[in-house]
C-alpha cells in the first residue's frame, strides 16, 4: 500500500512539473510570435510553394528584408521593454543616411571617416532624446514626436542647400576599396554557396554559378544584435534595470537603479540602431535619400509588439522581436510571390498587430490562471 501512494504521489509530481513548464513555455513573450511565424510560414508554403518564395533566391529576399527590420526592431525592443518609445527612429535612419552621402560625394570624405561621423551623430540624437525625457518628465512619445520633424525637416534643408535635389546618388562607387564598407555592404557564405549548388541543393544559373553569390551581411547583423540583446536582457545586471525601469522607473529608483542613465542608454542604442540599418541601405544601394526610413518606426513597433513587448514596458523578448520581423519579412516578400496586390500589404499587418496584441493577452491570461 505504501508503494503505490508512493508511485501515486510521484506521478502527481511528474504532472505538476509538466504542466509547470507548459504554462512556463506559454508565458514567454515570444510564444505567441513563434506560433505566428510557423503559421505564416505554413500558409505560404501551401499557396506560394511553387512561386519561388521558398528557392534559395526568395528565402534570401526574405531574410534581408527581415533583417534590415529586425536590426531596428531590436533596438526598440528594449526600449520598449524600458517603458519608452522612439518616433524619430525613422527620421534618424534618413538623418544618418544624408550624414554617410555628402560628406562623402561632396567632400570627397571616404567612406568610413562619413560612416563614423554617422553614428557620433547618432549618440547625440539619441542622448538628447533620453535627456528631455527624464529631465523635462515629458511623455517619450511627445518628444520623439518633435525630433522626428526636426530630423526630417534638418535633413530635407540641409540636402537641398548643399546639393540642391533630395536624392544623393554616386556613392556606390566611392565604397570600393574602403575598409569599412563591406562591414555594411558586403556578403558571406559564398563558397558555402557555390557547394550547396553543386551538390544540387540550390539551383544554378545557366554559367553554372548558383542563382545566389552571397548572403547579404544584414542577416548576420540581424541575428548577431538579436543574440546580443538576449545576452543582455537575461544574463546582464543592465538587462535587469531594463526590465525593472520599465515595470516601474519609481520602485527602480528606490531600489537603487540609475533609471536616468538607463533611458538615456536605451535611447542612443535606437538612434545607433537607425544609423547601422542607414549605413546598409546607402553603401547597399549606393545613393541616399531625404525620404527614407518613412514609418519605419512604426513597422519596428509592429515588429516588437507581434514579438510579445508589452506597450507598458517591463516585459518582452528580443527574439521574440526577431519573429516579429520575419513574420513581417515573410509576409512581404509573400505577398510579391503569389501576386496579391500590395496594397493590401499594410492592412495585414495592422491586422497582425491586433491579432497579436490579443493573443498575448490572452496567453499572458490563460498562464497567469493557472498558477
Amino acid at each position: 500500500m505504501a508503494v503505490s501512494e508512493e508511485s501515486q504521489q510521484k506521478r502527481r509530481d511528474e504532472r505538476v512539473r509538466e504542466i509547470g513548464f507548459v504554462h512556463q513555455v506559454l508565458r514567454r513573450p515570444e510564444f505567441g510570435a513563434a506560433a505566428g511565424c510557423v503559421l505564416v510560414l505554413l500558409f505560404f508554403a501551401l499557396f506560394a510553394g511553387d512561386s519561388g518564395l521558398f528557392s534559395a533566391r526568395g528565402t534570401v529576399n526574405f531574410l534581408e528584408v527581415s533583417a534590415q527590420l529586425g536590426i531596428l526592431a531590436v533596438a526598440v525592443c528594449l526600449l520598449m521593454i524600458g517603458g519608452e518609445f522612439d518616433l524619430s527612429l525613422g527620421s534618424m535612419i534618413a538623418f544618418a543616411g544624408v550624414i554617410i552621402a555628402i560628406p562623402s560625394t561632396v567632400l570627397g570624405w571616404p567612406i568610413w571617416t562619413c560612416v563614423l561621423l554617422a553614428f557620433a551623430a547618432a549618440v547625440i540624437v539619441g542622448y538628447v532624446n533620453g535627456w528631455l525625457v527624464v529631465k523635462t518628465g515629458l511623455p517619450s512619445f511627445i518628444v520623439t514626436l518633435a525630433t522626428l520633424f526636426v530630423l526630417r525637416g534638418i535633413t530635407l534643408g540641409l540636402t537641398r542647400l548643399i546639393t540642391g535635389r533630395t536624392q544623393i546618388p554616386g556613392i556606390k562607387e566611392l565604397t570600393e576599396g574602403d575598409w569599412l564598407a563591406p562591414l555594411f555592404a558586403g556578403q558571406f557564405g559564398g563558397s558555402v554557396l557555390v557547394w550547396l549548388a553543386d551538390q544540387g541543393l540550390i539551383d544554378k544559373r545557366p554559367d553554372g554559378l548558383p542563382t545566389v553569390q552571397g548572403i547579404p551581411v544584414s542577416i548576420l547583423w540581424w541575428l548577431g544584435l538579436t543574440a546580443v540583446a538576449t545576452w543582455i536582457l537575461l544574463q546582464t545586471r543592465f538587462g535587469n534595470w531594463i526590465f525593472t525601469v520599465g515595470g516601474d522607473a519609481n520602485a527602480a529608483r528606490n531600489v537603487g537603479v540609475p533609471v536616468a542613465k538607463v533611458k538615456i542608454r536605451l535611447f542612443i542604442m535606437s538612434a545607433c540602431a537607425a544609423t547601422l540599418f542607414a549605413a546598409i541601405q546607402v553603401l547597399s544601394v549606393g545613393s541616399a535619400d531625404t525620404s527614407r526610413g518613412l514609418q519605419k518606426e512604426f513597422e519596428a513597433i509592429i515588429a516588437v509588439v507581434i514579438g510579445g513587448t508589452l506597450l507598458t514596458g517591463g516585459y518582452g523578448s528580443a527574439i521574440g522581436a526577431m519573429f516579429g520581423a520575419l513574420i513581417f519579412g515573410v509576409v512581404q516578400m509573400g505577398i510579391f510571390f503569389t501576386g496579391i496586390d500590395t496594397d493590401w500589404f499594410k492592412a495585414f499587418m495592422g491586422a497582425m498587430l491586433l491579432a497579436a496584441v490579443l493573443f498575448n493577452n490572452y496567453v499572458r491570461k490563460k498562464a497567469s490562471e493557472a498558477r
